[in-house]
C-alpha cells in the first residue's frame, strides 16, 4: 500500500487479497468525479459526494464481487477515508466543525462532522429495502463507518423522515459533501493555527 500527498491532495492505492483500488482525491477542487466501483449505486453516491461537496475524485475499483459488494464496497470508502485523512495533513487553519441538511423529495437528512482527530460514527436511518441496485442497504452504516474512522472525524447522520430508501442514502451523502466541504475550509483568521486547544489534532 503506498501514500502519496500534496497541498491538500492524496493518493491512496491499497491492494488485498479481495479487492484492488486507487484513488485520488483534491480537497480544494470544483465537484468533478469519475468513480468506477463495479457497484453501481455506490458509484452514484460517491459522485454525489463528490459534487455536493467540491471535491476532485477518482477511483477504480476491481474486487471480488463474484462473492458480493461487501469487500469492494467497503475498502472503496476505506481508502476514500484515508486519502481525506492524508490530504488534511495536520489540519491547520480548517474550520473543523459543520454539518448540513440536505432534502430529497420527501426525505430530509442530517450530517454533522468534526475534523479533529477522533472517529466515530453515529448513524440513525431505517431503510426497509434490502437493496439498492447492487448494494445491500445494511452495509450504508459500515460505509459511513469506514470513512469516518480511516478519515479520523467525528461524523453523525440521521435521517429524519421519508418514505424511499433511494431518497435517503442519497440525501446523506449530499449532506455529507456539503459538511465536508464546510468543515474543510481554511479560515484566514486562523492564520494557519491548528483549531484546537490542545495545539493538534
Amino acid at each position: 500500500m503506498t501514500k502519496e500527498t500534496t497541498s491538500r491532495q492524496a493518493s491512496i492505492s491499497r491492494k488485498t487479497g479481495e479487492t484492488d483500488i486507487s484513488l485520488s482525491l483534491t480537497i480544494d477542487g470544483s465537484g468533478q468525479a469519475d468513480v468506477q466501483t463495479g457497484i453501481g449505486f455506490l458509484d452514484h453516491m460517491l459522485t454525489l459526494w463528490a459534487k455536493h461537496g467540491l471535491f476532485d475524485l477518482t477511483v477504480r475499483a476491481t474486487g471480488d464481487l463474484h462473492v458480493d459488494e461487501h469487500h469492494t464496497a467497503e475498502d472503496t470508502c476505506i481508502c476514500l477515508g484515508m486519502a481525506l485523512n492524508q490530504a488534511l495533513g495536520e489540519r491547520r487553519g480548517i474550520v473543523r466543525t459543520a454539518h448540513s441538511y440536505v432534502p430529497m423529495d420527501e426525505a430530509l437528512a442530517l450530517v454533522a462532522v468534526d475534523l479533529g482527530g477522533r472517529p466515530y460514527c453515529v448513524v440513525q436511518a431505517s431503510f426497509v429495502t434490502p437493496r439498492l441496485g447492487q448494494l445491500g442497504t445494511d452495509l450504508i452504516f459500515h460505509l459511513l463507518e469506514s470513512i469516518a474512522f480511516h478519515g479520523r472525524l467525528n461524523l453523525h447522520a440521521q435521517v429524519l423522515y421519508g418514505s424511499n430508501d433511494h431518497h435517503k442514502v442519497e440525501a446523506i451523502f449530499k449532506a455529507l459533501g456539503r459538511a465536508l466541504d464546510t468543515a474543510t475550509r481554511l479560515d484566514p483568521r486562523l492564520a494557519g493555527a491548528v483549531p484546537s486547544t490542545k495545539g493538534v489534532l
